[in-house]
């Protein structure tokens, strides 16, 4: 019998590609997904999908009954500037919502004495916040600039607890900047999404502040690969912060300056770029050391940006012709 994963936000830009991936490794897939972001054209063939919000008690039943091996959890309110203007919607999605999948995985072990393995989808970026020196490792202090990074935190730490006091088996990995197809223009990390159609309406593209903020931009395709590890690597079981917690990113800073001026170069387009005031609560800096990930999951990113992006232009270049009856041209990495 095949194994059985569950991923939450299945229908969205990351969740589909790891769907993808346990697809094609040989799981039975289930998704669970509101479609409030999440696309169905984004559902892979072949998986059972579930219309559920995450704090339902529907989606709680299936985590408790589904027998599955391990819960995928990426459904999330992503958008940092949201989180900043309304703070408990953020925390009825990330704080609430996720602690009734975790009590769900819990009462999953009382019925069939096998509770799933939680693999959660947390933020690098945003948990460390400005107070530290990039690139960061798992063990730098925490100090999240936003309601969006502390409620992060606060997962983290309920799986920490869950994982002391009940067995539960949780690891968090903390996403640096995930780009690629699919992408929504959603959240600091949909600046690359946000970037492509702005080049292929033919519009300025928008810095804000002085756009010298720097990220460390990771490719869709690598961050499923950690999830897909996460899920399957023989871990030991710990309670603790930080010992279940792995960064995923590639520990290269990229401006929005120059991640503007590449995909420009690349798209052989001559896009003009707007400055715009800075944001509140926006980090300023970004990267991870990704070491741990690599020593105990066995996981290294594999895409270069360039390549990445040039895959992710792309994407956008033919859903932008099909909406205008045309065949796309150009891309990142192609001659003008």
């Amino acid at each position: 019998m095949a194994k059985r994963a569950l991923v939450t936000g299945g229908a969205g830009f990351i969740g589909s590609h790891v769907a993808d991936l346990f697809l094609a490794e040989g799981f039975a897939v289930t998704i669970i997904d509101n479609l409030a972001s999440g696309r169905r054209e984004n559902l892979p063939a072949g998986a059972e999908f579930h219309e559920l919000d995450i704090a339902s008690a529907d989606a709680a039943a299936l985590v408790r009954d589904g027998g599955f091996d391990v819960v995928l959890h990426l459904a999330a309110q992503i958008d940092v500037r949201k989180s900043v203007t309304d703070p408990m919607f953020d925390a009825r999605t990330n704080v609430v919502g996720s602690l009734n999948l975790l009590e769900a995985a819990r009462a999953a072990g009382q019925g069939s004495g096998r509770s799933p393995r939680v693999v959660f989808a947390s933020t690098g970026g945003a948990l460390y916040g400005d107070f530290v020196t990039p690139p960061a490792v798992e063990t730098y202090a925490k100090d999240p600039e936003s309601p969006y990074g502390i409620a992060k935190l606060s997962v983290e730490y309920y799986m920490a607890y869950y994982a002391r006091q009940h067995g539960l088996e949780c690891v968090a990995l903390r996403f640096a900047n995930v780009y690629g197809p699919r992408q929504d223009p959603h959240g600091e990390a949909g600046v690359v999404a946000i970037f492509c159609n702005r080049i292929l309406d033919g519009r300025p593209m928008t810095t804000f502040g002085t756009g010298e903020q720097t990220r460390d931009y990771v490719f869709v395709k690598d961050v499923a690969r950690a999830n897909f590890l996460a899920g399957t690597a023989e871990l030991p079981p710990v309670g603790m912060l930080d010992a279940r917690a792995f960064n995923v990113g590639t520990g290269i800073e990229t401006s929005v300056n120059a991640l503007a001026a590449a995909l420009i170069e690349g798209a052989g387009r001559d896009t003009p770029i707007e400055r715009a005031p800075a944001r509140p609560g926006e980090l300023q800096r970004s990267a991870l050391v990704i070491d741990k990930a690599a020593e105990q999951l066995g996981w290294r990113p594999q895409v270069g940006l360039v390549d990445g992006l040039r895959e992710t232009f792309a994407f956008f270049a033919e859903r932008h012709a099909r909406a205008c009856g045309g065949s796309p041209t150009g891309g990142v990495g192609a001659s003008a």
